[in-house]
């Protein structure tokens, strides 16, 4: 649903599956598709029904519209391969970029319990896997609902609401309140109701104020110490990206060294449109202290060219910082309007489709030269 390129795919994947559902029903063998993920996520969020609806006309075939929430953390994977695993954190997004539909999709942020990852992760070790991926829509972030209470998180970046200017727990519920024996910045002790032990959260201190307490370096540094030959995460996002973090990639040879770090513009007016909470310059600041702390470390990051109102200079700009990190490689999108966004609410796809199509393809020439 982040593409409508991808959600047209879709269609025709289903239509297709639809021919070989009407087939076996004439030899007698009875299929059924259920779709579930993303899109119906947000066909259930769209209180106008107009979603829901265009899908049902687009999948006929269709027997079932499953939200992604009556999946849950507890059905297991089915894993093909046996020596790469993925495994899942969390899911949803609290940030609200005006270009994403994902909080629509997917919901507030909710984090797995800390030792069911764990727990799979060590089942995994014995069953012979080799290469864990961690997955989440922002992993820097996990953990924050654990903490605090996922109905004391804001979801949108309020500046006056969402930042602290100390880093410590602000709890409205007071039975929450209650379960901490220490509510300092300095630690979380014994509290085994939220499934974890004796960890310090770790706040990122950005724009001048600390950002909502997270638990992924803890996360990140057990997994890796559980002896995987590499260890992934994806995806990252700048302003949750903590020193610590960066710590603990640098003393654990088996995390990888190619780190998915999304940039999205590298022009601060259209980063601020996107509601991106950073700027370029700190993007550039945390590459090279990664650089500088984690000697072969390479990036890889996600582009959208062509967002609402993107002048000549801004797209400039984001070719000079793609110049100055040297992804390893991008992947590159050209802007479209995905429904009951912001951008889409509030803002004009003024960018014509020839000057997007131009953009991508410079710029794709210039970071992902190596694949020409």
């Amino acid at each position: 649903m982040v593409r409508e390129s991808a959600e047209n795919r879709v269609y025709g994947l289903v239509n297709n599956l639809g021919v070989i559902k009407e087939s076996a029903l004439k030899k007698g063998i009875l299929y059924k598709i259920i779709i579930t993920g993303c899109m119906i996520g947000l066909a259930y969020r769209d209180k106008t029904g107009k979603f829901l609806k265009k899908i049902k006309n687009a999948m006929p075939a269709v027997d079932e519209f499953m939200p992604i929430e009556e999946v849950g953390f507890d059905s297991e994977p089915v894993r093909t391969d046996k020596k790469t695993a993925w495994v899942t954190i969390s899911n949803g997004c609290n940030n609200f970029c005006t270009f994403c539909v994902v909080p629509m999709t997917r919901g507030r942020e909710v984090s797995r319990p800390y030792e069911d990852i764990l727990e799979e992760c060590k089942e995994l070790k014995k069953q012979g896997y080799t290469y864990v991926t961690l997955l989440g829509q922002n992993v820097n972030s996990y953990g924050a609902d654990l903490i605090l209470g996922q109905e004391n998180i804001q979801a949108m970046r309020d500046l006056d609401k969402v930042y602290f200017d100390n880093p410590k727990h602000e709890f409205r519920n007071t039975k929450q309140a209650s379960k901490l024996e220490d509510s300092k910045p300095s630690g979380l002790s014994r509290i085994s109701d939220f499934g974890f032990r004796d960890l310090k959260p770790v706040y990122v201190k950005h724009l001048g104020r600390y950002r909502l307490p997270t638990l992924f370096p803890h996360l990140l540094d057990a997994v890796a110490k559980l002896g995987f030959k590499t260890v992934d995460f994806i995806s990252s996002n700048p302003w949750d990206f903590s020193d610590e973090l960066i710590d603990v990639i640098a003393r654990n040879s088996n995390i990888s060294r190619t780190i998915h770090f999304a940039l999205q513009s590298g022009d601060n007016n259209v980063l601020k449109r996107m509601n991106r909470w950073y700027t370029r310059e700190k993007y550039l600041e945390l590459v090279e202290k990664m650089r500088t702390k984690i000697p072969g470390i390479r990036f890889t990051t996600d582009i959208i060219v062509g967002f609402c109102g993107e002048t000549e200079e801004e797209y400039q700009n984001t070719v000079d910082l793609c110049k100055k990190v040297g992804f390893y490689k991008a992947f590159i999108a050209r802007y479209s309007l995905r429904p009951l966004t912001a951008a889409t609410k509030v803002m004009k796809d003024d960018i014509p489709a020839t000057v997007k199509k131009k953009r991508w393809q410079e710029l794709d020439r210039i970071v992902n030269f190596q694949y020409y």
